[in-house]
């Protein structure tokens, strides 16, 4: 009877039936909402900066404050979890995450709209991190595969659900509902939550005395990768190293990363984030993978809209519309993915077809033009949703395959954290590449442009004749014919660079795919996969 009674706390009944799902619509919803609020403001910052009274450079900080929370916070899930306790944690990340949206929609100027966004992130990175976890804990072991299928699809249709509801929102409400749309579904997660969690048994009585808090290394962190995020997100917008606030922030991130590695190896016995686990294999180079589709994430995200309305002229929503078919291919993708694990499959032919397929989609989209049509963009998008689901799910998992149980909540963290930093670079060098590819293709096309040519000489009066039918004056008609032209030369030397970075994105999938079959093949045991479960994120 004594036994028994020692056995119930350690493994508390797996959850069943309509509350397992109710967690899991939950934990799925609040990690969506989460990664909808990376995207979702950036094609409402033109509006929020003419609202405000700011320049486009000023309310970009906006993007970069949730940015730079997010990412301090995702690798210390783990330490903050065992020290309040998950479901605390989780509760309290919500209703910081839910009050911060409030007070993004209620901000009448850009210092408090900054702010709040700032604790938003700081609140967003534990909605991202825990939910994982507690899907995890809502299935059994032979059923963890359908949990990370779940969790990889809230990965996916975040950021891109964002655009589209973003776009929705600018065209047809203010821009304040973009933030306001948060409070509802928090109040609800709060509830839900609250009622159906549980607590493991670790979290009813914290002794937080004896847990070590470093300091040293949380510092060093937040310093470092706070400020490599804002180099790698303001970095374009700012001419990079001319800016001394590129180049002062450079510095400290090369020497407080470095800094915190040493520290966090060999400084500390117990350290914030335990980089020791760096040593397997599997986690190093599935981290590098995870970069690489961070990376192909965001800036798919970042380049679809910007050539569907900037080249081929859609609106905000059209361009959000077209995104929906390759969102709900996306869903029954991930069960396959994740039946398909469940069977025995190995993930490195999974990720494979995933890789693939998202390279695919690069290259099909680098062969578009202006005259692109809707169905070409959901074609392309289609194949774009199929290759994140099969990339996603196996490869986390396979990332963490060989570690030792107590290491799978570092291992998860570090996971989360590179996906996130993926993301930034790719956004850095997407906005590098086409600025630069840009001004590259406008010179050649220019040049092109010979005085007196037969061709320019009939473009340029079949312009001028034009304007002139609308009623404008014969020398207004002629200046605006070389403005007229100007403008088309502008428009296609950009799509050229949007072309370019395309190709540019599957290059890195191509490259970096001998790496898969550096992985060790292993299934996740029983063991690991609940330790997976019972990690902060």
């Amino acid at each position: 009877m004594a036994t028994q009674t020692m056995a119930l706390p350690a493994q508390p009944a797996l959850p069943t039936g309509f509350k397992r799902w109710i967690i899991v619509i939950t934990a799925v919803s609040a990690a969506i909402v989460e990664l909808i609020d990376t995207s979702i403001v950036n094609v409402g910052l033109t509006d929020i900066a003419g609202n405000l009274g700011v320049t486009i450079e000023d309310v970009s900080w906006v993007v970069t404050s949730y940015a730079i929370a997010n990412v301090i916070v995702i690798p210390m899930t783990g330490f903050l979890q065992r020290y309040f306790g998950r479901k605390n944690y989780y509760v309290g990340s919500i209703i910081l995450f839910t009050l911060s949206s409030y007070g993004c929609g209620f901000a009448t100027n850009l210092e408090t709209l900054i702010l709040f966004r700032f604790l938003q992130g700081v609140g967003g990175g534990a909605l991202l991190s825990t939910s994982q976890g507690l899907i995890y804990d809502a299935f059994p072991a032979s059923q963890r595969a359908l949990a990370s299928a779940l969790f990889g699809m809230g990965i996916v249709l975040g950021p891109t659900l964002g655009p589209t509801l973003g776009g929705f929102i600018i065209d047809n409400y203010h821009w304040s509902w973009m933030f306001y749309i948060n409070v509802p579904i928090g109040i609800i997660a709060t509830f839900l939550s609250l009622t159906y969690i549980d607590k493991k048994p670790d979290e009813i009585n914290i002794n937080r005395r004896a847990i070590h808090i470093d300091q040293l290394g949380i510092l060093l962190l937040a310093v470092g990768i706070g400020s490599l995020q804002y180099v790698l997100e303001r970095g374009e917008a700012d001419d990079w190293f001319d800016s001394d606030a590129i180049f002062y922030l450079s510095i400290v991130a090369a020497i407080s990363l470095p800094f915190f590695i040493w520290w966090e190896l060999r400084g500390t016995k117990e350290p914030v984030v335990d980089l020791r686990v760096m040593k397997n294999r599997n986690l190093t180079i599935g981290s590098i993978l995870v970069v690489v589709v961070g990376y192909g994430l965001f800036t798919s995200v970042l380049l679809y809209p910007l050539f569907a309305q900037r080249v081929v002229g859609l609106t905000a929503t059209q361009t959000g519309l077209l995104l929906m078919p390759g969102g709900i291919i996306t869903l029954p993708m991930f069960a396959i993915s994740g039946r398909m694990l469940a069977k025995g499959v190995s993930p490195r032919l999974i990720v494979a077809v995933g890789y693939v397929a998202f390279s695919s989609f690069c290259f099909l989209m680098s062969t578009y033009n202006a005259d692109a049509s809707n169905g070409d963009f959901i074609v392309a998008l289609i194949i774009r949703g199929i290759g994140l689901a099969f990339v996603n799910v196996p490869l986390i998992n396979q990332s963490v395959s060989t570690l030792e149980p107590r290491q799978m909540p570092t291992g998860i963290a570090i996971v989360n954290m590179m996906r996130q930093i993926g993301g930034a670079f790719g956004v850095a060098i997407t906005n590098t590449y086409v600025t630069q590819r840009t001004a590259l293709h406008r010179s050649d096309l220019v040049s092109n442009l010979q005085p007196g040519s037969p061709q320019l000489t009939e473009r340029l009066n079949a312009l001028t004749q034009g304007l002139s039918a609308r009623g404008i004056n014969p020398l207004d008609a002629v200046s605006g014919a070389y403005k007229t032209l100007d403008g088309i030369i502008t428009r296609q030397a950009l799509m050229i660079s949007y072309l370019d970075t395309f190709r540019l994105a599957g290059l890195f999938f191509v490259l970096s795919f001998p790496l898969l079959f550096l992985l060790k093949r292993k299934q996740m045991s029983a063991e690991a996969a609940k330790a997976a479960a019972d990690a902060a994120h």
